[in-house]
C-alpha cells in the first residue's frame, strides 16, 4: 500500500515523502514549491529538481533526523513499528525535528501556531529522568512528536528560567535535556567541561548547564537551531553529503575530513571564516581526546537571512577519559586513525589533503594547545567532577605545545 507524508519547511509545504508498495522511501518536491522564487532545498544532498529522489538518495537526510541504535529499538517497541522503517518512525515522531522540518499526514494542514507545553515540576523531572530510558523521547505520549538524532537518551524541552516544559503538538523546543549515563558515569559533567573549555578558548560552541532533579544530574544544551521561538533549518554533514547514519564513521563509508572541508567550501556563505572554525574544531577534538567526532557532530545552519554557516560545536566529549573506549578516531587525521599516534606531521598531511596552509595548521595546533593549557586549571576548579579530565587534556596539550 502506498503511504505518503507531507513535508513542511518552516510553515511551507515543500513536498511528499512516500513509501511505495515495495517499502521503498521516496521523496519529491511539490511543483508549487519548485515554482516559488524563494524556494530552498531541504538539503545539500537533495537539490531542487522535478525528478523524484530514490531511497538511496534520500535516506541520508530523512533517516538522519531519527534516533539511532538502542534508542531507536526501544522507541520502535513502544510504538509497535519496525525499527528499520524510517517512514513509519517519521510518521510517528516527526513533529519537532532538528532544523525546520515537520512531517504531517497526507492532506492534513500544518496546525496554526498554537504553542502548547506541559510544565514539569521537580518531581515530574525526577520521574522523567527515571523513566526516559524506558520511554525514549516520550514516544507514544499524547501530543508528543519529538525526534532527535543520536544514540544517547535525550529529550527536546523548553526552558524558561527555572521552568522546564515538554513541547506538545509540534511546539518548538529551546533546549536538549540529556540525563547522565549509567554506563559512563559523569558523562554530563564531561560534556559540560569540554563545551565550556571550547567556549573559554574562543570557539563557537553551544551554551550548556547542569541541573539536578531528585538527586539526578542532567545537562541542558541550548539549541542553536531555535531562536526566539522560531526554527532555523540545519543539517549535519552526513545528511548534507547524503550518507546514512549507519555509515557515519569514515572507516564504514562515512565522511572524511577532506569531504568535510570540501562541503564547507561549497556551501558556506563565508567559507574563509567557517573553514578556520572547522579546522579549530578538528584540532580541539584531537587535543581533548574526543575520538567520537564523526560526521553527524558537525552541521550547517541556515540563518534567517538565508546565509549558511558552520554551526556551533556540540556533542564534544573527552572519550579518552573512559577506560575501554577505543582511541581510534571517527575520522583520520593525515592518514592516521589512532589518536595516540597523531603528531604534527599528520596535521601537515591533513593540510595537504584539505587545501589548508601547512604552516598555518601547524601553528594553530600549537596555539590552541597553549590556550587550552592556560584555561584548564580554572576550569577544573569550577567543575570538580570533571577534574580528572583536566590531567588527560593537559598531557595531550603539552605534547603539542609550541616548540615541541
Amino acid at each position: 500500500m502506498l503511504r505518503m507524508l507531507d513535508v513542511y519547511l518552516h510553515h511551507d509545504f515543500v513536498g511528499h515523502l512516500v513509501q511505495d508498495e515495495g517499502g521503498q522511501m521516496l521523496f519529491s518536491y511539490a511543483e508549487r514549491w519548485l515554482e516559488n522564487p524563494c524556494a530552498q532545498a531541504l538539503s545539500h544532498s537533495l537539490p531542487l529538481r522535478v525528478e523524484q529522489f530514490t531511497q538511496k538518495e534520500c535516506t541520508g537526510f530523512f533517516g538522519g533526523l531519527l534516533p539511532e541504535e538502542d534508542v531507536r529499538e526501544r522507541i520502535a517497541k513502544k510504538l509497535g513499528i519496525s525499527a528499520n522503517n524510517d517512514f513509519s518512525m517519521l510518521e510517528r515522531i516527526g513533529g519537532e525535528c532538528a532544523g525546520a522540518i515537520t512531517f504531517m499526514p497526507e492532506g492534513q494542514d500544518l496546525p496554526a501556531r498554537d504553542d502548547t507545553y506541559r510544565e514539569l515540576s521537580q518531581k515530574d523531572l525526577a520521574d522523567l529522568l527515571e523513566t526516559l530510558p524506558r520511554r525514549p523521547l516520550l514516544a507514544g505520549e499524547e501530543g508528543v512528536r519529538l525526534s532527535l538524532a543520536g544514540a544517547q537518551d535525550k529529550l527536546a524541552v523548553k526552558v524558561s528560567g527555572d521552568v522546564i516544559s515538554v513541547p506538545l503538538n509540534g511546539a518548538p523546543s529551546t533546549h536538549i535535556l540529556k540525563p547522565d549515563n549509567p554506563h559512563y558515569p559523569g558523562l554530563v559533567f564531561n560534556e559540560l567541561f569540554c563545551i565550556n573549555l571550547a567556549r573559554a578558548a574562543g570557539l563557537n560552541a553551544a551554551k550548556s548547564e547542569i541541573r539536578t532533579a531528585g538527586g539526578k544530574d542532567f545537562l541542558l544544551v541550548e539549541r542553536y537551531d531555535r531562536k526566539d521561538g522560531r526554527r532555523l533549518h540545519q543539517e549535519d554533514f552526513c545528511q548534507a553529503l547524503g550518507i546514512p547514519t549507519q555509515k557515519k564513521y569514515q572507516e564504514e563509508g562515512g565522511p572524511s575530513l577532506k569531504q568535510c572541508f570540501d562541503l564547507l567550501r561549497e556551501t558556506s556563505t563565508l567559507p574563509v571564516i567557517d573553514l578556520r572554525r572547522l579546522l579549530d574544531a578538528v584540532i580541539f577534538n584531537y587535543l581533548i581526546g574526543n575520538n567520537d567526532a564523526h560526521g553527524k557532530n558537525f552541521s550547517l545552519l541556515c540563518h534567517d537571512d538565508g546565509t549558511i554557516r558552520f554551526a556551533p560545536l556540540y556533542d564534544v566529549i573527552c572519550t579518552a577519559g573512559y577506560e575501554g573506549l577505543s582511541n581510534k578516531m571517527a575520522m583520520k587525521i593525515g592518514g592516521e586513525y589512532n589518536s595516540d599516534l597523531v603528531g604534527l606531521q599528520h596535521f601537515e598531511r591533513l593540510a595537504d589533503e584539505t587545501g589548508n596552509n601547512k604552516q598555518l595548521v601547524k601553528e594553530r595546533v600549537g596555539e590552541l594547545a597553549a590556550v587550552l593549557e592556560e584555561k584548564l586549571a580554572n576550569m577544573a576548579d569550577k567543575t570538580p567532577a570533571a577534574k580528572p579530565l583536566s590531567g588527560i587534556i593537559q598531557k595531550r596539550c603539552k605534547l603539542n605545545h609550541p616548540g615541541r
